[in-house]
């Protein structure tokens, strides 16, 4: 699929985080730690989970995929602000800025479809305890994996369309750090009000889709939670669902504001796309590691096989 011969550029211009050579140093130092514990971290993660039989259950392969895409993730945005911050001239071709588009919806839509299962999983595992081998099967696990990537390959494929269609003539400084769709739309020498529209349609059909789910799950979870007559039984329970909610509330509160909010050039742009793309992925396996004794036993189980 190739861009459009009438559009006359062949380059974008990245304008970054900073202009000035110290704080890029400081940044570029930052952000390799970041991401350097963010490759750590979830591959820790998908050892950890693949080596433990113990954490062989559904809840453990949807989080194990959670780690696999928070590392794609991660590895679509970071490298390339990493390069910029050590380079005088942050460029990138429009068939490259084209293809991170791409991945920038790919891989966050692929994590929003499989935190909706994870959110159904913790439904059946605490409202149908009984029925919960039965409901959750490996099939059916691995049939919502591949219906998530199915679905976000779709969702990023119409995405990709609404980007080759738009018309570059002469603009072409980006104000951001990565390709994002929104941050093209100004630069953009044709209409673009259908394309805003399809683009907001989509993410709210793409949000809601996915959110809602999440939301009934958790709305028949808290009843079941304080039907319990116990404290601590309660208390434990909703700890099997706080790493979750925290996991939903950083990914949904950052991305979704992000792609509904109006276009503009101010810092909290930035920010948002650097919670959901840089720290998020971060943040992830140690939600899941601190708050959770079952990872914490494997990590430590694990660790003993080679130290």
């Amino acid at each position: 699929m190739a861009w459009r011969n009438h559009s006359t550029i062949t380059e974008f211009i990245l304008i970054g985080l900073s202009d000035d050579p110290y704080i890029e140093a400081l940044l570029f130092v930052f952000f390799l730690g970041i991401y350097l514990l963010t490759v750590m971290g979830n591959l820790m993660m998908l050892l950890v989970i693949r080596a433990d039989s113990r954490l062989h259950t559904p809840m453990y392969f949807f989080l194990s995929n959670l780690s696999f895409l928070d590392l794609c993730f991660s590895s679509v945005t970071v490298p390339k602000l990493l390069k910029d911050l050590l380079s005088e001239k942050r460029t990138i071709s429009v068939e490259g800025c084209l293809t991170q588009v791409f991945f920038v919806f790919i891989t966050p839509g692929t994590e929003a479809f499989l935190l909706s299962a994870m959110a159904y999983d913790r439904y059946a595992a605490i409202c149908h305890p009984l029925l919960y081998g039965q409901v959750m099967s490996t099939q059916f696990c691995v049939k919502l994996v591949l219906i998530s990537w199915g679905l976000a390959c779709l969702h990023a494929f119409v995405i990709v369309l609404l980007a080759i269609n738009l018309d570059f003539c002469e603009a072409q400084t980006i104000h951001h750090y990565i390709c994002e769709l929104p941050s093209l739309f100004p630069l953009s020498c044709s209409d673009i009000s259908i394309s805003v529209d399809i683009l907001i349609c989509s993410i709210l059909l793409h949000g809601l889709g996915t959110f809602l789910p999440i939301f009934f799950s958790y709305a028949r979870i808290v009843s079941t939670i304080l039907s319990i007559n116990s404290t601590s039984g309660r208390s434990k329970t909703f700890s099997t669902c706080s790493s979750h909610l925290i996991a939903v509330t950083l990914f949904f509160g950052s991305g979704v504001i992000r792609y509904l909010m109006p276009t503009t050039d101010s810092s909290l742009v930035l920010l948002l796309s650097l919670q959901y793309s840089a720290v998020t992925p971060l943040l992830n396996p140690l939600i899941y590691s601190l708050k959770n004794k079952e990872v914490k036993a494997a990590v430590r189980r694990t660790l003993g096989k080679y130290f």
